[in-house]
């Protein structure tokens, strides 16, 4: 499987150290991302990237809009974000990229970053402060590319963004709002005044923005359903004339509808970065060429059967119950992904990863099929001839489950799990969509059950788990990363004390959003997905690796893509 738009963790850390790096003092460089020591200032090579969407590409490029993939095939190797915060290393300081330093009040309500001079837009205008301005008030206007639910209208705190000065930018909240720095600095796409101010600012998320102009190392140069060509930015901001930035001349995204030509275009040396699962990896794919094909899986974050709580059977929770204790997880990671993903938990939590925010006390629900069916008669539901559950008023418990086309593990897994809810009474049938609609699909409650990953920048995890479970459950993200349409109004006020909390209050918290996980099951964790990364040294260096994790490897990791693709450089 490959998951794009997933920006998985694999440290352990805490929000508050992360937000005094990049927040409570500032910070400030010249330089950014790019250095790397075998860069020797030859600018050439192509890189293909084998990530597997499973669709075609529309050929859409708005950076706001998951359902397009835009994110993915934007933002960063066009659009870039205000500083690059790197999960792998959360100790250290925010990179400076647009921004050359950010600074937090002491009450943490006020932000202010200072914005690099000097930048043009790859249409040659230049680049201010104003774009800066622009960029978060446009999410004001249309609330549809407010993605993570930043503006007090959508459920954040953000009450103003304002230009102090020619070259500062102010962003003030209506209360303290550290873990905000993440997604205003990293994971917010910063987007040209000039363009898209001469737009209906009502309906910016319909902007199909088929010829992005952006600050970042690429450019389109050009786009089919069945692959994406980028070129070098040869005016790109970073680049120096005796270290040109991006080395690498031209990258090539062919779009693969399933895992198995995707596969099997990596193992034969077609592509240099793969994103995606690999039955049998080391024989298939390392084994081929241990010299320069490597693979480097990263922890994990949630891979979950997911319910559409505005079904009327799937909101009760007899049946969420009932399903949890159906599925054998073990069998589930063993069987649907080959042992190389981990069984999930309950609560939503990590481990080992965050093991330190993990409350003890709570029991967790593990495989028992015959409490399942226990809780499913003591609620009034029974067993018809045909072996599936009827509830009091006649419906059958059968449901359809929405999934990728071509992702091989998920296919595998729901086999697995198909059989298992079967096993005490309740019937489901596999529904394979393409990217696109699938992923319209959940964000508009279109589904009974899904299976699906933490994705969306605004379920994309941080330092802590706050990130990843307010993206599943806090409520102003319905219609983009809360798929199962979860409404609590206790766990949106959990998810707002967070910001102004100490650390073991910001603990305690924790605690209490994995209690409503397990009382509520507004989605059922299955595995603990790895983050896919395949690369092939032959003609390129500067990789990250796990010696040197500067960003998150995978291909469909977003900002972190727009670093790797500055510190690559042709070898050959």
């Amino acid at each position: 499987m490959s998951m794009k738009r997933f920006k998985w963790v694999i440290l352990s850390a805490v929000v508050g150290v992360l937000v005094a790096a990049c927040g409570g003092s500032s910070s400030s460089s010249s330089s950014t991302t790019s250095s790397t020591s075998g860069n020797t200032g030859k600018i050439g090579g192509k890189l293909v990237i084998d990530n597997v969407y499973g669709g075609t590409w529309p050929c859409q490029f708005n950076p706001f809009v998951a359902a397009n993939e835009g994110p993915g095939i934007t933002f960063a190797l066009i659009y870039e974000p205000l500083q690059f915060v790197n999960i792998l290393q959360s100790n250290n300081p925010p990179v400076p990229m647009l921004a050359t330093s950010s600074q937090w009040s002491s009450d943490f309500k006020t932000l202010t970053f200072t914005i690099r001079n000097g930048i043009k837009w790859s249409d040659g205008k230049p680049f201010t402060a104003q774009d800066v301005v622009y960029t978060f008030n446009a999410m004001k206007s249309d609330k549809a590319i407010d993605i993570n639910a930043l503006w007090s209208a959508d459920g954040g705190p953000l009450t103003s963004v304002a230009l102090k000065g020619s070259d500062q930018v102010v962003l003030t909240f209506n209360a303290p709002s550290q873990p905000y720095f993440y997604f205003v600095a990293d994971l917010t796409p910063i987007i040209p005044q000039h363009i898209w101010s001469t737009l209906n600012q009502s309906k910016l998320h319909s902007y199909g923005d088929s010829q992005p102009v952006g600050t970042g190392p690429y450019m389109v140069s050009s786009c089919s359903p069945q692959n994406i060509k980028y070129q070098r930015n040869p005016n790109y901001w970073q680049s120096t004339s005796g270290h040109p930035v991006p080395a690498i001349k031209e990258i090539d995204y062919p779009a693969f509808l399933s895992n198995t030509p995707g596969n099997l275009f990596l193992s034969q040396g077609q592509a240099q970065w793969g994103g995606q699962y690999i039955p049998n990896v080391q024989s298939f794919y390392v084994g081929k060429d241990p010299g320069h094909r490597h693979i480097w899986y990263p922890p994990v974050l949630n891979v979950a059967l997911v319910p559409n709580l505005e079904n009327a059977l799937l909101g009760k929770l007899a049946v969420r119950q009932a399903i949890s204790y159906a599925l054998d997880k073990a069998t589930i990671a063993r069987l649907g992904e080959g042992g190389q993903q981990q069984p999930a938990n309950q609560t939503g939590v990590i481990t080992p990863t965050f093991n330190s925010w993990v409350d003890s006390s709570l029991t967790q629900p593990g495989y028992d099929p015959a409490k399942a069916q226990q809780i499913l008669s003591s609620a009034g539901f029974k067993k018809g001839s045909d072996g599936i559950y009827r509830s009091p008023s006649g419906q059958p418990l059968s449901f359809t489950i929405k999934t990728i086309s071509g992702y091989s593990d998920w296919d595998q897994s729901l086999q697995i799990i198909t059989q298992e809810l079967k096993a005490v009474g309740i019937a489901v049938t596999v529904q394979d969509e393409n990217s696109t609609p699938y992923t319209a699909d959940l964000q508009g409650g279109k589904f009974q059950l899904a299976y699906a990953g933490s994705g969306g920048p605004a379920a994309a995890p941080g330092p802590s788990p706050y990130y990843e479970l307010r993206g599943w459950l806090f409520g102003g993200n319905i219609g983009s990363t809360n798929y199962s349409r979860y409404k609590n109004a206790s766990a949106d006020a959990l998810f707002n004390q967070y910001g102004g909390a100490s650390h073991a209050q910001q603990v305690q918290i924790i605690h209490q959003i994995q209690k409503l996980m397990l009382d509520d099951l507004p989605f059922i964790p299955t595995t603990e997905g790895v983050d896919w990364y395949q690369y092939d040294t032959t003609n390129i260096g500067g990789w990250p690796t796990e010696a040197n994790p500067y960003a998150q490897p995978s291909p469909y990791s977003f900002p972190d893509n727009g670093q790797v693709v500055t510190h690559l450089y042709p070898t050959g």
